[in-house]
Parts: C-alpha cells; sequence; structure tokens
C-alpha cells in the first residue's frame, strides 16, 4: 500500500480510491447488456456486506511522482473494521486496521505511524469498500458500465467530494460482484491499481491478527491523517 505524501511513507489516499482498467476493444461476452451499472454496483455491495471476514491475495502497481512501484501480499479482512495488507513483496511492511487506528510500518523504519481509523474509514480507503461499508450509488457519480473479455465488467465514476482530486475511479469485478481489479487516477497524473485473486470468503480471522505488535526498537508516533 503506498501512501499519501508522495514519498516511500507518504499517507493513505492512494492505498484507498481504488480501480480497473476499461479494455477498449474487447469483445462482449453473452447477456453483457442486460446488466446495468446500477445492477452490477448492487450485487458488489450485497456481496461484500454479507461476508464476516474475508482473504485475498493483492498486487499493487503505483505509478507517478517519479515512482514506478510494485508490491504484493496477502489481505485480511474482518468485520467490524479490522484490515491487514501482509506485504511479501517488500517483506515486512505493514498496513493494520484494529477498528481504532490504522498503524502503518516499513521495514527498516525506527518509527511506525498511528492514524484514527475514522479519519481513513472512507471511500478513499479500502476498507468501506471490501467491508461491505459503502453503497456504491451514493458514492459514486457519473456510474457507467463497460462489459470486458472473460465475462468481468467495469464500472467507472468519481467519488463524491473528491472531484478536483480524482479524475477517474474504476472497479472490475464479477458478474456475481466480486472485485478482481480497483484503480484510482488522481488529477496530478498519480496512478494507483490494485489487483485482487484466490478470494476466501469467510476466512479465519483471529481477532490477534488485527493486534499491532512494533518491532523491536520501533517507536509509535502519531501520523500525519490522509488527504
Amino acid at each position: 500500500m503506498t501512501f499519501s505524501r508522495r514519498s516511500n511513507n507518504a499517507a493513505p489516499l492512494t492505498v484507498c480510491l481504488l480501480v480497473i482498467l476499461c479494455l477498449a476493444g474487447a469483445s462482449v461476452p453473452a447477456g453483457a447488456q442486460s446488466l446495468s451499472a446500477d445492477a452490477l454496483a448492487k450485487r458488489i455491495d450485497k456481496h461484500y456486506d454479507s461476508l464476516h471476514s474475508l482473504e485475498v491475495n493483492f498486487t499493487q502497481q503505483y505509478e507517478g511522482m517519479g515512482m514506478d512501484r510494485h508490491e504484493s501480499g496477502v489481505l485480511l479482512l474482518k468485520k467490524p473494521g479490522r484490515m491487514r495488507w501482509s506485504y511479501l513483496r517488500p517483506a515486512g511492511k505493514l498496513f493494520l486496521l484494529d477498528g481504532h487506528y490504522g498503524y502503518f510500518y516499513s521495514p527498516g523504519d525506527t518509527t511506525a505511524q498511528r492514524i484514527p481509523a475514522k479519519e481513513i474509514n472512507d471511500l478513499r480507503s479500502p476498507l468501506r469498500l471490501l467491508l461491505g461499508h459503502t453503497k456504491l450509488e451514493k458514492e459514486l457519480t457519473g456510474l457507467a458500465i463497460d462489459p470486458n473479455a472473460g465475462g468481468t465488467y467495469t464500472l467507472t465514476g468519481i467519488p463524491r467530494g473528491l472531484e478536483n482530486r480524482v479524475s477517474s475511479f474504476s472497479i472490475t469485478a464479477t458478474s456475481e460482484g466480486v472485485i478482481t481489479q480497483m484503480q484510482i487516477d488522481e488529477t496530478d497524473g498519480v496512478r494507483n491499481t490494485f489487483q485482487f485473486t484466490d478470494e476466501r470468503p469467510n476466512a479465519p480471522a483471529p481477532t490477534s491478527d488485527f493486534v499491532f505488535t512494533p518491532p523491536s526498537g520501533v517507536r509509535i508516533v502519531d501520523g500525519m491523517p490522509p488527504v
């Protein structure tokens, strides 16, 4: 997860508003025209609203501000309000939300940032979307749908209140509402793309997995809220 200070420890708007790639010229799967943007938005909401927990593999590409970073790992979610992004590349990087605070740590740092959950629990974070705490039809303006090859669809819109910051926000999902990719394009040229594979609904998610224990010698400091 890349954080939004536009540096190696930049805070998490980029982590959060994710979007998918529209595949121009792709063949139209059978029945595509019968699925509207509103219908797919409702299926996505319903799918994630129905889960108690979720484990999924992710890859992230962050492009912009002189960077082109590729990272990957495992995302674990648990209601209410808990998430853990465990990075395998780079190993040891972590974003954890325990329901009250978010913690951001990168290997080699002497401090871990702590941010109140209420300051990152909005559409700019994957939290509300992947934990079913949002309604896409209300959160996105200009909602549109495009069919992709392979039976997936791309929803595209602009998050309300972020029109001056976000030029495009898209979600790729199956017809059942399972998200496979999200991408956010910001007006300053930054693009942040997440791909999700091997979703495991209602996976084991003990509360102990969402307790942040800093490595030896690492101090917890109050971080800057996302912008």
